[in-house]
């Protein structure tokens, strides 16, 4: 069998030679994901997608050798901009050195400890906290991206895994995390389950051999919170609405 290889391998060779056609390369290989998935009780397959990572290296500064970075929003650094429109979209890489930063097409982003009832009332019996006591969500919106740098350095970066915990995802398909390559190529997009119990939780990870990916896109169900806006599950509601809580991300190593 060997050898039937090597002599195709060298027919070509030999056409490629006497053949003026340009011959063209194939396409690069894509780079395989691991999924992890869970709705309902998640704790223990957050946890594997936890050790899968290493161990937390916390708010360490710097690069590390390896392990593992998180966000659960809870910390009390962040107290001051709680309940507010105005949660910083550096805070994890300066306030606290974790290496993430955040954009969004909306007007900012909210860090909750109400269950978001102060925007509408509605939203204290449908979302819940995996971690207590707050949660996360774009203003204006249904969209953010988050990108990665070396832990308090503006020094761009890239992760070989990325997770996140979803509150109240009801409808399939719709609420999501895209990932992509540093040239901007996407490497996938992975989609939450829908929650399974009255609890809410759903949870989608995703990692590689290597640190490849660059810049994550989420996407919460299909619509944003807003004071006259309710749930598919609500009276009158018409958008899946999801918050996000924990983000559990591969230790941010510098993109050459």
């Amino acid at each position: 069998m060997h050898r039937m290889r090597f002599l195709a391998l060298t027919a070509v060779a030999v056409i490629a030679a006497c053949s003026d056609d340009t011959i063209t390369n194939p396409a690069p290989v894509t780079p395989q994901a691991t999924v992890s998935t869970a709705t309902g009780n998640i704790a223990a397959d957050v946890d594997a997608f936890r050790n899968l990572l290493g161990p937390s290296n916390g708010g360490t500064a710097g690069e590390q050798a390896s392990g593992r970075r998180e966000i659960s929003w809870d910390g009390a650094g962040a107290n001051p901009f709680d309940n507010k429109n105005d949660f910083p979209a550096d805070f994890f890489n300066t306030n606290v050195k974790s290496g993430a930063v955040f954009t969004t097409a909306g007007t900012g982003f909210r860090n909750d400890s109400t269950l978001f009832a102060e925007i509408n009332p509605n939203y204290a019996s449908q979302f819940n906290f995996f971690s207590a006591t707050k949660i996360f969500t774009p203003v204006g919106s249904n969209q953010l991206d988050q990108l990665f740098r070396v832990a308090g350095q503006p020094t761009p970066a890239t992760v070989r895994g990325y997770g996140v915990v979803f509150s109240d995802v009801d409808l399939a398909d719709k609420t999501t995390i895209q990932l992509f390559a540093i040239d901007g190529s996407s490497l996938g997009t992975f989609a939450a389950p829908v929650r399974s119990d009255a609890n809410g939780f759903s949870f989608v990870g995703v990692t590689f051999d290597q640190p490849i990916i660059a810049r994550v896109r989420i996407t919460l169900g299909t619509g944003a919170l807003g004071a006259n806006v309710n749930d598919v599950t609500a009276a009158g509601g018409t958008a899946d609405l999801v918050v996000l809580d924990n983000i559990i991300y591969g230790e941010p190593k510098k993109s050459f």
